[in-house]
């Protein structure tokens, strides 16, 4: 099976997409699978697996984007071999793919990865002011309309589809992650390092430091356990355009002894700064189906959360950790107190974070996700597709 996965942007650009794309593609081909990328970019870069088909494009300030309203000729002629495509972001190269792929009966599948209507303009900045609810609910209904199948990685991103009508040729079904690194982990960071005493209570919030995570209200939070506890810390791991706005609130807070701030970091350290860590916090009500939560429950952390689509899919309240209504601060900083001054609770808690993490093992999601394109493949079967595409795919796979 020859699998397109289609996204507006890839690596060198870091973001959960672009971890999920990678990861699914290293275990499709794993299987036996032909996995592609097709994206935008500069051609000048040097990808570090193979089968990335990227088309030239106009880049966008620092976004990682690359602004182009069609692939090159050669991506083209590739992307239409493919047996079934697989698109990421439907704006610019969901489009596109309808453009080029549905007049030849390519089946389309479709990952919804995120809140669009939380925040559009991250996702489509080359279009001035805001975009309407409601031009893109029509957008977003006719598209997943026009897919074969539509993928929500979690209920809650289900019913958020449902919200706009989508409702037939939806499935529920997790983006994987690598646990086993996280599981296995034996080798914390050193709490030294960061000036921490061992019986200090260290949280962790890692992931990007944007608008749309919430990251005040987890600040405001934390001064109120921090008043109560004060050997509580928190450490916050990742960069983002908030960053300089939120060491500004630290130091006007006089939290500046208790939150470390520690930037960017290979992500192969992550599991290791999560073993160090005694509880996992995020404040986050945009997330569809949130990787950093998922990696803290295979680390064995209780995760404290907003109850809102993503992590109230992954959290159940006091079974692997805490959630809070959003807006609660007093709530939060109540369950948050609480967690740090029961150990019994967070060992609880923790060891039952630690089995739930297997329902998002990629081993078993990758399983989910062919069976689903088998599906597809075997009810289009006798739609027998053109001839000269057939001979492209002879002719291709010869040349591997």
């Amino acid at each position: 099976m020859r699998i397109g996965m289609v996204l507006d942007l890839y690596k060198p650009h870091i973001s959960g997409v672009t971890n999920v794309v990678a990861l699914t593609k290293k275990h499709l081909e794993s299987l036996g699978y032909d996995v592609y990328v097709f994206t935008f970019g500069s051609l000048d870069y040097q990808d570090d697996e193979e089968n990335i088909i990227r088309s030239p494009g106009l880049p966008i300030t620092d976004t990682g984007f690359h602004l182009n309203f069609s692939y090159s000729r050669p991506a083209r002629e590739i992307l239409q071999t493919m047996d079934i495509v697989h698109v990421h972001h439907p704006f610019i190269s969901g489009s596109l793919i309808m453009r080029f792929c549905r007049p030849r009966g390519i089946p389309i599948v479709f990952t919804n990865h995120t809140r669009y209507d939380l925040y559009a303009q991250a996702y489509l900045p080359n279009l001035p002011g805001v975009i309407s609810d409601t031009a893109l609910d029509a957008y977003l209904s006719s598209f997943c309309r026009s897919c074969d199948l539509v993928i929500a990685p979690s209920r809650g991103i289900q019913r958020v589809l449902a919200g706009y009508g989508i409702i037939d040729r939806v499935v529920v079904l997790p983006n994987g992650v690598d646990i086993q690194p996280f599981m296995d982990c034996d080798q914390p960071m050193k709490r030294d390092r960061y000036g921490y005493e061992e019986d200090d209570i260290v949280l962790e919030y890692v992931g990007r430091l944007g608008p749309e995570k919430n990251l005040p209200f987890l600040l405001r939070a934390f001064a109120g356990t921090v008043q109560a506890v004060d050997q509580a810390k928190l450490i916050i791991v990742g960069e983002g355009p908030e960053k300089e706005n939120l060491e500004d609130r630290v130091n006007h807070m006089g939290l500046d002894k208790n939150v470390t701030f520690v930037g960017r970091i290979p992500y192969e350290q992550v599991a290791a700064f999560h073993t160090m860590a005694d509880i996992f916090v995020t404040a986050s009500a945009s997330e569809v189906h949130p990787l950093s939560v998922i990696e803290a429950l295979a680390s064995g952390l209780p995760v404290i959360g907003i109850d809102s689509p993503g992590v109230g899919d992954i959290i159940e309240d006091g079974i692997n950790g805490q959630l809070v209504a959003e807006g609660d601060i007093s709530a939060y900083s109540a369950k948050l107190t609480r967690l740090i001054m029961d150990r019994d609770l967070r060992d609880r808690l923790g060891a039952r974070a630690r089995l739930d993490a297997s329902n998002y093992a990629i081993e078993r999601t990758v399983g989910l996700l062919c069976d689903k394109y088998n599906e597809l493949l075997e009810r289009d079967d006798k739609l027998s597709q053109p001839f000269h595409i057939r001979l492209a795919k002879k002719l291709i796979s010869r040349r591997k």
